[in-house]
């Protein structure tokens, strides 16, 4: 009997001994899912007076999300992902409106956008004559 338990005994610990490690470091280092399916898109906007970003000190900055669903501070949030999506994330690509009539005042107006869009990094800066033409350069994007 004394051997039995002896034997018992040792094998409990060599288990403990051989099996512990694995379970902790199962335990310590779990296996994450990814956040999401989608790509990431995300972008910081803004808007400041000036001939350049350099520099024009920012008057305004919204973000937008537009993967999985539209969020972040723009105003029209919905619109905006809706545009750029017809645009391919392209800001340079967004339709200016026709119909909007704007005065030939030099004011520069700088709008830059920055951040992430469906995986791949954007940087964008575009100098409008003034407030009008850059309000007539996307129905939502850069109304902000």
């Amino acid at each position: 009997m004394r051997n039995t338990a002896r034997w018992a005994a040792t094998l409990g610990l060599t288990a403990t001994a051989v099996c512990g490690p694995l379970a902790g470091a199962s335990l310590a280092s779990p296996v994450t899912a990814p956040a999401s399916l989608y790509a990431p898109s995300a972008l910081v906007l803004t808007v400041g007076h000036g001939e350049s970003a350099a520099t024009a000190a920012p008057l305004r900055a919204v973000t937008l999300t537009c993967a999985p669903t539209a969020s972040g501070t723009h105003p029209a949030a919905d619109a905006a992902c809706a545009e750029l999506r017809a645009a391919h994330g392209d800001p340079g690509a967004l339709a200016a409106e026709d119909s909007v009539m704007c005065t030939r005042e030099y004011a520069p107006v700088v709008v830059t956008v920055d951040g992430v869009w469906q995986g791949r990094r954007l940087s964008y800066e575009r100098t409008f004559a003034n407030e009008c033409v850059k309000n007539a350069g996307s129905a939502s994007v850069f109304t902000f």
